[in-house]
Parts: C-alpha cells; structure tokens; sequence
C-alpha cells in the first residue's frame, strides 16, 4: 500500500523545486517533508528525488508523481459528482512546444485542474505516454498506445522560409545542395528533424546542415524573420509574414504536413473529456483536416 501523504510530498517538492517549498504548501515542517521522502524512498527501494540543486524528480519519482495525479484527478471527479471539494488536482500533459505557441492553449484552459506540462516534439511525446509519466499527449502517432484512446487533430502544415535577403544571399542559384551546407539554418533542438526532412525531400539526401539551436517557438520564428537562418515553421504562426513579403518560402508549394493525435491514458477519459473535447475543437479550427 502506497503511503499518499509521502506522494503528496513528493509531487509537491517536484513542483515547487524545494523541500521548503513543499513544507509550506502542505502547511507541515521541512524535516516532517524530508522524513515522508525518507520512508517513501525505504518503501520503494528506489530513490525518488536527485537533491541537487536543483532538487528533481528521479524517473522512479517522475511515475509515482503521475500516478498520485492521476487518483487525485480521479478522487475530484467522484468528490465533484458528490458536490465534495477536495482542492485542485494537478493535469500532466506532454505537448509540442509549436501547437502551444499557435492553437492549443486556448483549449487548456478547460483542464479539470491544474496543468504540468511537458514541453516535448511531437515525434517523441509518445514516449512520456508509454512511460506512464503524463496522462495524455499531442502526439505525431496516431496509432492507439497501449491503454490510451487515440484522437486524430489534423495536420500542422510547415514551410521551409527565409527574409528575402537571407534568400538572396545563400540561394542565389536556386536550394540546391551545394548552397544548403553553407546556408545558417535554426533548430528547435537536437529532436527537431523538420529541416533535414525537408532537405532530403528536396535533394534526395541528407546534408549536415550549418544550424543555430533555438528552443522556443516564438525565438525559432523571430531569429527566421531577423534573418539568421532559414527554418521550417508552422504556417499558423508565419502566414502573415508570408503574405506581407517579410518572408519568403525557400521553394514554392514545397510545405511539410505534419499529423497531430491526441492520446489520453483511458483511465482518464472521463475525468479529462472538458479538455479533451476542448482540444479536438481548437484543432478543427486551426489545423488541416485529419
């Protein structure tokens, strides 16, 4: 039997960063914080928490983390029905950092709860899934994972552009694959394959591309438009830009389309179904049919 109010410490201290922190939210003293994290820890044979700094949660402590959120979640909902309060639960999702940045976080606002997000490229969010360490993802897999419920979203259209002087500079003579090694493209990070998907799609190759690494959406498309690098990003947010002639596609008609899903553990499909219809409206708004 799991000892919850050591868990409650747990997500608390993962949360907040310390164990002070933590003491304060629970309203009990830090040593009463530090001896639940010490019996848990005996409980489990595992350790929980790297104590750092900063304090972080172990990938052990990370799947108890998920797991008291998801019986919180669910103990709201049986309390709600009942017209109980029992306080906020917390909501962990995993979700591409371009679909927050242009549609999603409108539909977010229908969590049953308070949100922990886990900022992750579409291409890898189903991992967390599988790991049993969030409750549902925006996922590029389509195919149900393992105990979840798959919604397909749509198609998050990408172009591959650049300021028309960026253009004329390093493409002179057309995005060939003697310009594109020597032409500064940005990426997201070391996860983010769009520019070398599109630049096998145009060449027929892979080319080590020259790359800025810029880890935030609005950054991404900010360094494109002051003409740092060439970049693939999501029409939602560059479509003005596109229409004005800030920017310009590297080669016309030439977009990525990249399929969104929405998977949700199924034992949280009835506590999650606000978000879950939330989602799937904003997605039928902001991106191309499934």
């Amino acid at each position: 039997m799991l000892d919850y109010p050591a868990l409650a410490a747990l997500a608390e201290i993962a949360r907040r960063g310390s164990f002070e922190a933590a003491a304060l939210a629970l309203g009990i003293t830090q040593p009463a914080v530090s001896q639940r994290i010490k019996s848990l820890e005996a409980r489990v044979g595992q350790i929980l928490l790297d104590r750092g700094p900063p304090v972080m949660p172990t990938a052990a402590g990370l799947r108890l983390i998920a797991h008291v959120d998801q019986v919180r979640l669910l103990e709201q909902e049986i309390a709600g029905a009942a017209g109980a309060d029992t306080g906020a639960a917390t909501i962990r999702i995993a979700v591409n950092a371009d679909s927050l940045a242009s549609w999603a976080v409108a539909a977010l606002a229908a969590a049953p709860g308070l949100l922990d997000l886990v900022i992750d490229d579409q291409d890898h969010a189903e991992t967390w899934l599988r790991a049993g360490l969030v409750s549902a993802a925006i996922t590029s897999q389509s195919k149900p994972i393992g105990g979840c419920d798959s919604h397909k979203l749509g198609a998050m259209r990408y172009v591959a552009c650049a300021t028309p002087d960026f253009i004329a500079r390093h493409f002179a003579d057309g995005v060939t694959a003697e310009a594109l090694p020597r032409a500064p493209a940005i990426t997201f990070n070391s996860k983010d394959d769009l520019q070398n998907r599109w630049v096998r799609q145009q060449t027929g190759r892979p080319i080590a591309l020259l790359t800025h690494l810029i880890p935030t959406s609005e950054g991404f498309a900010q360094a494109v438009r002051l003409g740092m690098g060439w970049g693939m990003n999501p029409l939602l947010m560059v479509r003005d830009d596109l229409r004005a002639g800030r920017l310009r596609p590297l080669v016309p008609d030439a977009e990525l389309s990249v399929p969104l899903s929405w998977q949700i553990a199924r034992i949280m499909v009835p506590a999650m179904a606000p978000l879950t219809r939330a989602i799937r409206a904003a997605a039928r708004d902001a991106l191309d049919p499934p």
